[in-house]
């Protein structure tokens, strides 16, 4: 039996659909790519009143893009990401290349981005050495499951999730 996912989760096409869909009891939105119009977003607001929406797009630069403008344009919606190493064969990368557990792991850790307020500075995430040192950010980002980002993104994400320089040290540095 598969296992079953409340929420609608937005991709970015079909085939991440079919793969999702050979995995899991689910329902998706596809936006067809990263031009998302806003009778996609519309469908977005609806799905997250009534089931909540997860976000799994492409580790890419146009996934990037769509989850941008889908979680500033509906909030409350839930982000799972996908390493790029996870999701790829020699030519593509994307959710539809990913295996079964890979794809169950990503969802079982998605995150949510709301709060607004400035917990972690940026003296502190520069402190943190999260600043000119990529691999230590990108371990930040797997153990924090954000995705792999620029330093900007990275300290605006975990400032969303309410990380503070004290959780960041324990789980990194302990």
């Amino acid at each position: 039996m598969k296992q079953h996912i409340k929420e609608i989760i937005v991709v970015e096409g079909k085939n991440d659909t079919n793969t999702l869909q050979s995995f899991f009891d689910c329902d998706t939105i596809e936006t067809g790519g990263d031009q998302v119009n806003e009778k996609t977003i519309e469908r977005v607001r609806q799905a997250q009143k009534t089931r909540g929406v997860i976000i799994f797009t492409d580790p890419d630069t146009p996934g990037e893009h769509i989850r941008r403008l889908i979680g500033g344009s509906v909030p409350g919606c839930k982000h799972a990401f996908i390493n790029k190493e996870k999701a790829k064969t020699p030519k593509k990368v994307g959710v539809e290349h990913a295996n079964r557990e890979d794809l169950w792991d990503a969802l079982c850790n998605y995150v949510t981005f709301e709060n607004k307020e400035e917990v972690l500075s940026w003296q502190d995430f520069i402190d943190l050495g999260l600043v000119g040192n990529k691999a230590l950010r990108f371990q930040v980002c797997e153990s924090f499951h954000i995705g792999p980002c620029n330093a900007k993104t990275c300290f605006k994400r975990l400032n969303q999730m309410k990380m503070t320089r004290k959780k960041i040290e324990e789980r990194i540095f302990s």
